[in-house]
């Protein structure tokens, strides 16, 4: 049964806070896995893809204490099991623990629900059978069997287009195999893989294109998660967007590799501060005050992209109140994520009126005047695409989604969280 919502209009005004960073949060849990100790983990993402991960490293016999949204993890080697692993929703939990288990030499068998079974898989499955995996897939997809690892295999990769989670599956059988490796071909992915490997104690390398990981002793520690970014983003963008609003978002995550939403919508001239700039367990952390003023048209290339890969639905809803055309680079590989998110960017900002042209990778989108649609939008089941929707109510009039319930997947509560910066005066 589909739990439609609509969102309300208006400014935001107020502080908040948004739940742990999911990727850091899927990275920290694996990487305590092997970290030969107990791990206490503070601010674990509550949403239901990091709950598939806790759930598959406990069925690899990782013992795992919760106590809210902290956690504790008791370090042992991984083991066999006969239970299929459930990735649920999470592309993160099937890719980055195909690589734990090619590091552990294990067997497992991986799936998922129907949206993760019809997003690809080979891509890391080719690397993992380089470093020695067995691994054959259901047509590149899941459901996908592993039987383990052979003794000799490469140690030298060379990424066919930049991915964190491939990168940081190649990471993580490198940690759980205890030997050393180099991946080329990157072009400043996320690297909270790294940063964590580091905080442990591991020698590692990156230079925004090659990373050399060198093994050591883990140092178990504990690891405080910082707000998610990815969640902070949808009240940013919609106080950019919004007249009258004025908001902090305390405790984000602002490393450089995920923020490539703030620096374009200060290139298109949102008034946005980044203040009390700290390091936590070795990522950048800091508050984001946001207050409403008028953007301007902006070219979003390649690179900019990729720092802001899980924002481009934002971006666009941003476009769409700005004066000019805006354009979006490397669009594709949006198609393959939760939904594809290209054609869900194209079917919210055509119901409110604004036109987008698809040409060679590249989106354009028209700002204007965006109204509210006349009918609920199709969600597909995307939690990115539910959200966007929200933001565009902010500033454009009542929008309603056919389902919200997959907000859950990665920020339980979004919609209340948005209506008490909306009530607070």
């Amino acid at each position: 049964m589909l739990a439609g919502r609509t969102f309300a209009s208006g400014p935001l005004r107020g502080t908040t806070t948004v739940p742990g960073d999911k990727s850091i949060s899927h990275r920290a849990a694996i990487v305590a896995a092997c970290s030969g100790g107990v791990v206490e983990i503070v601010g674990v993402n509550p949403g239901r893809d990091v709950r598939a991960t806790l759930a598959a490293l406990e069925a690899l016999g990782v013992r795992i204490e919760r106590s809210g949204d902290d956690i504790a993890v008791h370090s042992k080697p991984l083991h066999t099991t006969a239970a299929t692993l459930d990735c649920m929703n999470s592309g993160s939990t099937a890719r980055m623990l195909l690589g734990a288990c090619a590091g552990a030499g294990i067997a497992a068998r991986f799936d998922g629900d129907a949206s993760l079974r019809a997003r690809p898989m080979e891509p890391v499955a080719a690397q993992l059978r380089a470093f020695g995996a067995r691994i054959e897939t259901t047509h590149g997809r899941l459901p996908a069997t592993f039987f383990g690892t052979a003794p000799v295999g490469t140690r030298h990769f060379i990424l066919i287009e930049p991915s964190a989670q491939v990168k940081s599956a190649l990471l993580f059988a490198a940690a759980f195999a205890g030997v050393g490796v180099t991946i080329a071909g990157d072009r400043g992915s996320r690297d909270h893989t790294e940063r964590l490997l580091r905080f442990f104690g591991a020698t590692v390398q990156w230079d925004e294109r090659r990373v050399t990981f060198s093994p050591a002793p883990f140092k178990p520690q504990a690891v405080a998660i910082p707000g998610d970014f990815s969640a902070a983003a949808f009240f940013i963008t919609a106080a950019a967007i919004a007249p009258g609003s004025a908001i902090v978002v305390r405790d984000v995550g602002v490393n450089p590799t995920r923020t490539g939403l703030l620096d374009a919508l200060l290139q298109m001239g949102a008034g946005i501060e980044v203040r009390d700039r700290r390091e936590v367990c070795g990522e950048p952390v800091a508050d984001i005050a946001v207050e409403h003023a008028p953007l301007q048209a902006l070219a979003i290339g390649p690179d900019l992209a990729l720092r802001a890969i899980d924002e481009i639905p934002l971006l666009a809803v941003a476009a769409a109140f700005a004066r000019g055309q805006t354009r979006i680079a490397d669009v594709g590989r949006l198609r393959a994520k939760e939904s594809d998110r290209v054609a869900a960017i194209e079917r919210l900002l055509s119901a409110a009126g604004i036109a987008t042209d698809l040409q060679r990778n590249a989106l354009t989108i028209a700002g204007g005047a965006p109204r509210p649609p006349t009918a609920p939008i199709e969600t597909h089941g995307d939690h990115r695409v539910v959200m966007a929707a929200a933001v565009l109510a902010a500033g454009a009039g009542p929008v309603s989604v056919d389902d919200a319930r997959s907000e859950d997947v990665s920020f339980p509560g979004f919609g209340s969280a948005l209506e008490r910066l909306r009530a607070f005066r």
